[in-house]
């Protein structure tokens, strides 16, 4: 009832362990606390909380406009409602070293169990457009030694993004990943890779566990979990998707209403009432204080 029992430092050591044993980790990505929820229900390892997503709810695009307390804001409302991981996008760390070392604190105590920060320069831009560019390696350096120096729980997952496979090629993104875990990374997000192979490259260039984004309508291709996992991925997200598809759901619902003037041929679409309270534990509600639920839910 209310938020998640297990502690955030649970989390974190549970993740740590299961990252090490060498298994794919399916981190899809939850645009809020109750699709959060969903993710866990169905089986999955973890949560990943986009900021393209983040930004995306305010209305905004992902170019470096959100702010930390309106990111760790909101993880903190979609960490809290699972028993799951989260890992969440902190963009370039919202500043300099010193303000890295704060975001990665002012994370942790939201509940978040890692973060991934990105050596793009200000204001940066999503990882899939054209357009891309990348800060040199000291400042990229500096950024994960500061994150890595900032946190108090071990366990506490700092992970180096890096956008540079889009400017400079492969080879300079392995280049830039290997001098990240030198800084103290404990995993490497090399963004926008464009094949299986790449991924290969990358596996074998480093011992630190790596992540796939599998977002669409990008520069990657949508490749599986069973291939991701043959290529030594230890961690797949899908940030984006259920935003899109919900979006994409509501967008076709408005034209039936505005088509039809109800929404009785969309009702087979809908989660019902019932799996809502039930999803959000409804009946844990009344027995904890009948004056807040005093009805049964039929279907």
């Amino acid at each position: 009832m209310l938020y998640a029992t297990t502690p955030a430092a649970e989390k974190r050591r549970l993740f740590r362990e299961r990252l090490a044993a060498g298994e794919l980790l399916r981190f899809p990505g939850a645009f809020n606390p109750l699709s959060a929820r969903l993710i866990e229900r169905k089986g999955f390892e973890g949560v990943y909380i986009s900021g393209a997503v983040l930004a995306a709810d305010l209305g905004l695009p992902d170019i470096g406009l959100t702010t930390l307390t309106e990111v760790a804001g909101r993880g903190q409302q979609i960490a809290r409602m699972t028993e799951l991981p989260a890992i969440i996008d902190a963009d370039t760390g919202f500043g300099e070293p010193m303000n890295v070392a704060r975001t990665i604190q002012t994370l942790e105590d939201a509940g978040l169990a890692g973060a991934h920060i990105e050596d793009q320069i200000n204001p940066k831009r999503c990882g899939h457009l054209d357009g891309k560019a990348v800060v040199d390696e000291t400042t990229a350096i500096k950024r994960i030694r500061a994150a890595v120096d900032a946190r108090r729980d071990p366990n506490f997952l700092i992970m180096a993004r890096t956008d540079i496979r889009a400017v400079d090629g492969l080879d300079a993104a392995i280049d830039r990943a290997k001098a990240l875990v030198d800084a103290g990374a404990d995993a490497i997000f090399p963004e926008a890779m464009r094949d299986l192979a790449e991924f290969d490259a990358v596996r074998a260039a480093l011992d630190v566990p790596i992540l796939a984004n599998m977002t669409e309508f990008g520069k990657s291709d949508l490749f599986s979990t069973a291939q991701l996992r043959d290529a030594g991925v230890n961690i797949v997200i899908w940030p984006v998707s259920l935003l899109r598809i919900a979006m994409g759901a509501a967008d076709r619902a408005l034209d039936t209403l505005q088509d039809e003037g109800h929404l009785t041929s969309r009702l087979g679409e809908m989660q019902h009432r019932a799996e809502l309270y039930d999803l959000i534990d409804y009946p844990q509600y009344s027995r904890f204080d009948q004056s807040v639920f005093d009805f049964e839910v039929t279907r």
